[in-house]
């Protein structure tokens, strides 16, 4: 046997066995790497100001942790220790005011009876109280472990931040592309991972801000229910109903109709046509103008914006960051492709 074919057989044989050993992490790794790169500009920042790797690596590793982390965790835990204290019979009143108000709906949704009532006629009150608690235990679950996964993500990430340089000079030596085509793909990436982490920032605390301010105006924890709606809004179609829906049906069965309709109004108009519809893609526009000078690098804010739609759509919370990632790559390998062509050509 050649010697080639030998050690070829080792690098699969050691390959497979590192899939085995590490496929438990090899998501929390992918997302620290790719918040690695979104936020170089950063590291590079602080290591030019306090002349230090690894104080660069702690600072951003420590600012990731305040901004990005540190609200889902805050959020994760305050729901799960508010949705235990609540009383069992807030659910069944709330069940039997829907179905009442279902079976018996105002003049103006009259309309709406007939197509909605055999839908709801057999509203159990007790089973959906059920499912209500059990849904608590799997959102204290979930907390547990995302606060785990996020803990591993930020060590993940310190790493990768003071090791990274390093990591990619090696990467570029073993890879069978020349040094301008691997200088090519990590600035690409680099550019549209930090266009869209600066996005998902800036958008998701604006969305969070002008939701916790109506809610705080109700009387509710406006802290609380910002940072819910932040994250919420990340979600496709649905992720701003389902944060504004519950709120006005608890307010129209309190009797607080007034409230129901307005938090349904500035929901709909402010946040979803205005915020997200028009607001959102000019943002990701200016922060893709301000942060990539070079034409060559800069990637269509729509196709961002949908990469992110898809991303969330495919791989759940973190296809925020492996849609855009996956996007990016895609489209800079085309660009090799092109390049390579041409030359052909020539």
């Amino acid at each position: 046997m050649k010697t080639k074919y030998f050690v070829g057989i080792l690098f699969a044989t050691s390959l497979y066995w590192m899939y085995l050993l590490y496929s438990p992490f090899i998501l929390t790794i992918t997302i620290a790497a790719l918040l690695s790169i979104s936020t170089s500009s950063i590291v590079n920042y602080f290591e030019k100001l306090f002349s230090s790797k690894l104080i660069a690596s702690f600072i951003s590793s420590f600012l990731l942790a305040i901004l990005f982390f540190a609200p889902l965790g805050y959020f994760l835990t305050t729901l799960t220790i508010q949705l235990k204290s609540i009383d069992p019979k807030t659910f069944e009143e709330l069940t039997e005011y829907l179905s009442y108000y279902i079976v018996n709906p105002p003049e103006y949704l009259a309309f709406i009876k007939p197509y909605i009532l055999d839908e709801f006629k057999d509203i159990d009150a007790n089973l959906i109280t059920s499912k209500v608690l059990s849904l608590t235990a799997t959102i204290g679950a979930f907390s547990a472990g995302f606060l785990k996964n996020a803990l591993l993500i930020i060590i993940f990430y310190f790493f990768a931040q003071l090791n990274g340089t390093i990591m990619v000079d090696y990467l570029k030596r073993i890879i069978h592309i020349s040094a301008h085509e691997s200088n090519q793909l990590i600035k690409e990436l680099t550019s549209v991972m930090s266009v869209v982490f600066y996005s998902i920032i800036v958008t998701a605390m604006f969305q969070g801000i002008l939701f916790g301010l109506a809610i705080s105006y109700m009387g509710y924890n406006g802290l609380l229910f910002g940072i819910m709606y932040g994250f919420a809004s990340l979600i496709p179609v649905i992720g701003g109903i389902i944060m504004w829906l519950p709120f006005m049906i608890w307010e129209f069965s309190v009797g607080n109709n007034a409230n129901a309709i307005f938090i349904a109004v500035y929901s709909v108009v402010v946040i979803s046509i205005i915020a997200d519809t028009f607001i959102k893609p000019l943002t990701i526009k200016e922060i893709n103008y301000r942060l990539l000078k070079d034409d060559d690098t800069r990637i269509n804010e729509i196709v961002i914006f949908f990469a992110i739609i898809a991303g969330l759509t495919t791989f759940g919370f973190w296809g925020m960051i492996l849609g855009p990632a996956i996007t990016a790559f895609f489209l800079t390998i085309l660009k090799l492709f092109e390049a390579r062509t041409a030359e052909c050509e020539t």
